[in-house]
């Protein structure tokens, strides 16, 4: 009897709504009509059922929690976002929350103009609280929706205003947090001094980048314009080595760049800067490395071509995407031959790689018409070796085939030589023994490890050591870096004939000293360039060192622009005039690294300015 009173029991107040399944899910009662103000939820008690004979009690006003707080929608209810670090505080504000995160909790995924519409109605819908601003809305929205504690003092406390404009401070000041905390997980730096963020990247932040800070520096040691022996007529020119950053190889080690917004990264972000500054420094030979085929043959070479640059390419073997250029005015210079180098040599177990260089021969525009040797030219050479720190071996063979190649180009018959520009990016430090052998024409290499050779590292890597001969004889190259035009031109061991038939006229500490001597001959290499860089790689006046390159993980400088020289025998060299300077890592590190909104290539690009009497 009793059960079927119970079953035949209607409450007499039903609600104008079904309450939603997520509250109910979640603990949560809701009650009366629907208003665009609804204050905090509370847990529903437990239901009291009417006993026999008594009848169930009146309907009373909804419980709501004690809050004056209002928002102007229960769309408002969802926080846009929950911070894990607020669930340790109480478990009560964790649950209070819940099933409004799960009632909208797909809300972010609703199409754009959805949001908007829904925004839009919410902006309407203020009633008596229509009068607070957007920006108060926007503030409350972010509020963590909690209880409030009962207040004291006899239920006294401070005003709603009061109340409102205090949680307001908290909520803006808890959203800067939120967002630090966010930057500092995704790496990124926010322009210091609270300066107003003005690049937009895809990641959706923005920073606010200066460009670096270079001037124009004459060369030290300069005394006037004094004219040589035998020198013609003077032409000054400038010239410009720049690596790129190939976009294929920017996509292919982009770990290289964890520091860069992805935004700053793409082609069409980079490639108005690097033309950019090609403009803004007007150089009238420009040797680039890193330039991929592509980008060069659509965008780089037409728009050089439309500044009045002629432009001369070397791809490198394999399948690799990119090579070096070497472009030139057309207004100042002429092109007397264009000649392709392929340091790859098929069977050769240790120049396997696809590395290349280009070395041009130009001629002053209107050198007769001044009075200058007709046979006068400069020999401009372009490259960029191996990057492997470890393989020292292969970078002095791909070298020695350069430097042979710009002897045979730019000697005379009569046994002098014009002029040379050495440019390009070597993957070797200052003080290396690699470059070391570029400035002072000799490398003794006896037990030098093949990770050494470069300078990249600081301790040695591996067990190689270089050998003797450093390639092979069937390389036509000897170690003075010279073809071998005439067989037999230099034997580097010591032939039984040679010393048959004088071992009686000589000792044997004598014959251990000349076998000795060979042997040192042996274990080291030669050129005769006498090439000189441009630069000093030290920054006055504290001597810091200059960096051509920056990335996540070095900062160091590899790129020259190296020349030779005048001579007081053959009056044919080059003088340098000036150079753009460089920069230090703190610099670099100012202005985020590189790439950057200003610079978009991880190297920087190197100006110099010569003299030829020609």
């Amino acid at each position: 009897m009793f059960l079927r009173q119970l079953s035949s029991f209607r409450p007499p107040f039903r609600p104008p709504f079904p309450p939603r399944p997520a509250l109910r899910r979640a603990g949560f009662r809701s009650s009366g009509p629907p208003s665009s103000h609804v204050p905090h939820f509370i847990p529903a008690p437990r239901p009291c059922w009417p006993t026999r004979g008594i009848a169930p009690p009146p309907p009373g006003p909804p419980r709501f929690h004690l809050a004056d707080q209002r928002v102007s929608s229960s769309w408002m209810l969802a926080p846009r976002c929950i911070d894990p670090g607020d669930f340790g505080r109480s478990y009560r504000s964790f649950s209070s929350t819940v099933g409004m995160t799960m009632l909208h909790a797909h809300r972010d995924r609703e199409s754009p103009h959805k949001r908007r519409r829904c925004a839009e109605e919410n902006n309407r819908g203020g009633g008596a609280g229509g009068g607070t601003t957007s920006q108060a809305k926007d503030e409350g929205s972010e509020r963590e929706h909690r209880p409030k504690p009962c207040l004291r003092d006899g239920g006294r406390g401070k005003s709603p205003n009061k109340q409102k404009m205090e949680d307001a401070k908290k909520t803006k000041s808890k959203k800067h947090r939120q967002r630090d905390k966010t930057q500092d997980r995704r790496g990124d730096k926010r322009p210091a001094g609270g300066q107003k963020e003005s690049q937009p990247t895809r990641s959706g932040q923005q920073q606010d980048v200066k460009s670096l800070q270079r001037h124009w520096e004459d060369s030290p040691g300069r005394t006037g314009d004094p004219r040589p022996p035998g020198g013609g007529a003077a032409f000054d020119f400038s010239v410009m080595s720049y690596n790129i950053l190939s976009q294929q190889l920017l996509q292919d080690n982009v770990y290289l760049y964890q520091h860069c917004p992805p935004g700053l990264l793409t082609w069409d972000q980079r490639l108005p800067n690097l033309l950019g500054e090609m403009r803004q420094h007007d150089a009238d030979i420009l040797c680039l490395q890193e330039v991929q085929e592509d980008h060069y043959e659509r965008q780089i070479k037409p728009a050089l071509q439309a500044l009045g640059y002629q432009c001369e390419y070397k791809k490198r073997t394999g399948n690799k995407p990119d090579g070096c250029a070497v472009i030139f005015k057309t207004s100042r210079l002429s092109l007397l031959s264009s000649n392709p180098v392929e340091f790859l040599r098929p069977g050769d177990a240790l120049l396997d790689r696809d590395n290349v260089g280009l070395v041009l021969l130009l001629r002053p525009t209107g050198a007769e018409q001044r009075g200058a040797d007709p046979s006068a030219f400069l020999c401009v050479a372009n490259t960029h070796l191996l990057y492997n720190p470890n393989r020292g071996d292969i970078k002095l063979a791909q070298l020695a085939i350069l430097l042979a190649e710009i002897g045979r180009l730019s000697r005379l018959p009569d046994g002098s030589a014009n002029p040379v520009v050495l440019c390009g990016d070597f993957n070797s430090t200052p003080r290396s023994p690699l470059y070391g052998f570029l400035t002072t024409g000799r490398l003794d290499y006896r037990g030098l490890q093949s990770s050494m050779v470069s300078g990249q590292k600081d301790t040695p890597t591996g067990q190689r050591v270089l050998q003797s001969p450093l390639w092979s004889h069937s390389l036509g190259i000897n170690r003075q870096c010279r073809y071998e035009d005439v067989p037999g031109a230099e034997s580097s061991s010591v032939s039984a004939t040679a010393v048959g038939g004088v071992l009686s006229d000589v000792s044997v500490q004598d014959l251990a000293s000349e076998a000795a001597a060979v042997d040192r001959r042996g274990a080291s290499i030669e050129h005769g360039l006498k090439l000189q860089s441009s630069y000093q790689h030290r920054l006055a006046p504290d001597g810091r060192s200059e960096i051509t390159t920056f990335h996540s993980r070095t900062a160091s400088t590899v790129d020259y622009i190296l020349y030779t020289p005048e001579s007081s025998a053959s009056g044919r060299g080059l003088e340098l005039l000036g150079r753009l300077s460089l920069v230090g890592t703190p610099e670099v590190v100012e202005v985020t690294g590189l790439p950057n909104r200003c610079h978009s290539s991880d190297h920087l690009p190197l100006l110099a300015r010569f003299r030829f009497w020609c």
